[in-house]
């Protein structure tokens, strides 16, 4: 009895030091700190101040700089048609020939009624030539005279109306014969040999390509920003105006340099834009009417523009921030305005400060005050990529 009150006192004091230890264990963990937060790590790139060309860029259409529609100007069956659809042909060259015979007949016909009428003014000539002395010495009555003299004028005037016919009659003739009115690229026929063709029938089209017209469209915005500028005396002649690059379908630039000769006199109200049309020298016939391209000119420099690239600025409720981390390594959102976009950078006219640096990847993980690690974005970055995640 005494063994077995001695075992149950050693276990009590044993369960009563394990719930003593117990307790102080508890009373330990509860005063130690949390571990601190990994600091979230940014790619980051300098605010860079330079010049920067402000580059203006619309979409274009081709056309010739001159466009002929050829039309007959008389009706009958084509005949012939000598040239070769899409080449090149020069000014005065025959491009289709519309049967001539009648036409031809109603020229002999012309010159038959002339000559019937200069015979009959040869002949009231003579008899007015022969009357004058007559009626002088009164051999013959004033009346006489008058008749002849009447019969010459009527003569005359048979005369000249005969030769206003033959002169049409030519006109007829020589209009079956449908020439090139200028140089320039012919294009495929809308007539076939054997038809019957007037005065309404479209033949075909002739453009001049060399030099060639681009015709694109700036918006009333752009327009007012360089009103001055269009707006000069001379505008269309004197050459003045920033040169113009056409990049074409393919991505490349072509060659030669452009010139914008032309403004349109309003504001289309249902685009908001206005028309303005260029000339652009085109060796070798390159570009055709009815190509599509872009048309690009550099329209001012902005001396020491503040550049960041696109990605880091944040549009916000109508706004625009960027994350700026300071020299403690803290975050700063602050509001700026931005302007014009080069390329992937983003023109900054208010707001920031050269030299300082703005996170361009890991905006996810900051607000204001944030502590971060910033890292310089690569050089060889567009900074599209996210960032390491946070340590």
């Amino acid at each position: 009895m005494t063994s077995l009150l001695k075992g149950t006192t050693a276990l009590a004091g044993t369960l009563a030091l394990l719930m003593v230890g117990i307790v102080a264990l508890q009373s330990g963990c509860g005063h130690k700190e949390p571990a601190p937060p990994p600091v979230p790590v940014v790619l980051t790139r300098p605010v860079v101040q330079k010049d920067v060309p402000v580059v203006g860029e619309w979409i274009g259409t081709l056309d010739g700089s001159v466009n002929a529609a050829i039309r007959p100007k008389v009706e009958g069956y084509l005949l012939r048609q000598p040239y070769k659809e899409g080449q090149y042909v020069h000014k005065g060259e025959l491009l289709f020939e519309i049967d001539p015979r009648q036409f031809r007949a109603a020229l002999d016909q012309a010159k038959g009624a002339l000559g019937q009428a200069e015979a009959q003014l040869a002949k009231a000539t003579t008899d007015v030539e022969r009357s004058t002395p007559l009626a002088a010495e009164k051999a013959i009555s004033r009346q006489e005279l008058d008749d002849d003299l009447a019969a010459q004028r009527n003569a005359r005037a048979a005369v000249d109306a005969g030769r206003a016919v033959v002169d049409q009659a030519t006109l007829n003739l020589g209009w079956t014969r449908l020439t090139s009115p200028i140089d320039g690229i012919v294009g495929i026929a809308k007539a076939q040999v054997g038809d019957l063709v007037n005065t309404q029938t479209l033949m075909t089209t002739l453009s001049t390509v060399d030099p060639i017209r681009v015709t694109f469209g700036i918006s009333e915005r752009e327009y007012m920003r360089f009103a001055a500028r269009i707006n000069r005396p001379n505008y269309a002649t004197t050459r003045e105006g920033p040169l113009l690059d056409l990049i074409l379908d393919d991505g490349s630039v072509f060659a030669q340099k452009g010139q914008a000769v032309f403004t349109d006199r309003e504001v289309d109200v249902k685009t908001g834009t206005m028309t303005i049309k260029g000339l652009f020298p085109n060796p070798g016939n390159i570009l055709r009417p009815g190509q599509y391209a872009k048309v690009r000119a550099v329209l001012d420099v902005k001396p020491g523009a503040l550049l960041v690239p696109q990605k880091a600025v944040i549009e916000q409720q109508g706004g625009f921030r960027v994350a700026v981390v300071g020299p403690d390594g803290k975050v700063d959102l602050r509001p700026v305005e931005p302007g014009e976009r080069i390329g992937p950078l983003w023109v900054i006219t208010k707001g920031l400060n050269p030299g300082e640096t703005v996170i361009v990847a890991g905006l996810q993980f900051v607000r204001p005050g944030t502590q971060v690690k910033a890292e310089p974005a690569p050089a060889s970055d567009d900074t599209t990529g996210d960032p390491p995640n946070p340590r």
